[in-house]
């Protein structure tokens, strides 16, 4: 099969469509004959030497994926040969063909396409896991999306909206502004203009926001703390801002807030398996209903992955950038 190499870190450059071995399903796998997958900012991170995919797993990039199940492995059941899939991945995805543990596999949303499929796995595990199963977000609550036009923002916007939240997201443009609201956003704030602390603020009556997804980490860990409303939840999922902050305490205990951090691609087995049960359980129905959608920003040959990455990283995209197996 062919797939995206990496011989040695780099920029863009650094991709390069290559023939490999064919991977072989183990116990409780499934292989994957892929259609389509997505790029995501980790796949940038490993691209430039920064992210390892975690041991045992496959040395290509891509973190999620859509196909059709070529073979089953021992040990699996409920899935057979030419079912559609789409399917969350410690690596691999960009690839021909791909071993899947079954536990991470969704069969593809009705209404969905099977290259759109792609764009789904990795955001709507990384959204409902952090905002719904981990700071609760309830019906009549604020969440703040920070990045709100990217795919893990036109993903937590559609389903905060969902089940009947409030939505204010921030973004660099009138433009990814425009778009955050056709998806459902209630408050805007455009970063370069504005300050989201006071913004935030004022759109709420000065309560703030009881949910934060944050992409940012360092950079927006005290003003996130100061945007929070009292019993507020800030879920960090990305480190674009840096690593190191500094907390006030006082100002998280006064508003008895609580911060959690965390990232998908390492988690064990069966704690992948449980997100990606709950998001079958709980998301499916709504993008079967039409109530959530993938949002695709373009589709790039995944031969020329080279310049996917070069669209992600000018940031000028809204949503998920697809890579179509030629």
């Amino acid at each position: 099969m062919h797939a995206i190499t990496i011989a040695e870190p780099g920029g863009p450059e650094a991709l390069v469509w290559d023939e490999v071995p064919d991977p072989v399903p183990g116990e409780g796998e499934v292989l994957v004959e892929v259609a389509a997958g997505a790029v995501n900012r980790a796949d940038l991170l490993q691209r430039q030497g920064f992210y390892d995919p975690p041991p045992g797993s496959s040395p290509y990039p891509g973190l999620e994926c859509s196909g059709r199940i070529a073979e089953v492995g021992p040990g699996v059941s409920g899935w057979a040969v030419g079912d559609e899939v789409c399917a969350l991945l410690a690596g691999g995805g960009y690839a021909e063909k791909v071993a899947v543990p079954a536990g991470q596999l969704l069969p593809v949303p009705e209404g969905v396409s099977l290259t759109q499929a792609a764009a789904l796995p990795e955001v709507v595990c990384t959204v409902w896991s952090n905002v719904f199963m981990i700071a609760h977000l309830r019906p009549g609550e604020t969440l703040l999306v920070h990045g709100g036009s990217s795919g893990i923002g036109t993903i937590a916007i559609q389903l905060a909206k969902a089940v009947g939240a409030k939505v204010a997201v921030t973004a660099g443009s009138k433009e990814k502004l425009e778009r955050c609201a056709e998806l459902g956003a209630d408050i805007l704030i455009d970063y370069r203009e504005q300050d989201f602390v006071e913004e935030i603020k004022q759109a709420t009556g000065g309560a703030g926001a009881d949910v934060i997804l944050d992409i940012m980490g360092a950079k927006y860990l005290d003003r996130n703390v100061r945007a929070l409303a009292v019993n507020g939840r800030l879920a960090i999922i990305g480190l674009q801002g840096g690593v190191k902050g500094e907390l006030n305490l006082g100002a998280l205990l006064a508003k008895r807030a609580a911060i959690t951090a965390t990232s998908l691609r390492s988690r064990p087995l069966e704690e992948k398996a449980a997100i990606v049960a709950a998001v079958r359980e709980h998301v499916w129905p709504l993008l079967k209903a039409g109530q959530v959608r993938p949002v695709v920003d373009r589709e790039i040959p995944m031969n020329d992955a080279a310049e996917a990455h070069r669209v992600v990283e000018e940031s000028g995209h809204v949503g998920k950038v697809v890579l179509v197996v030629p």
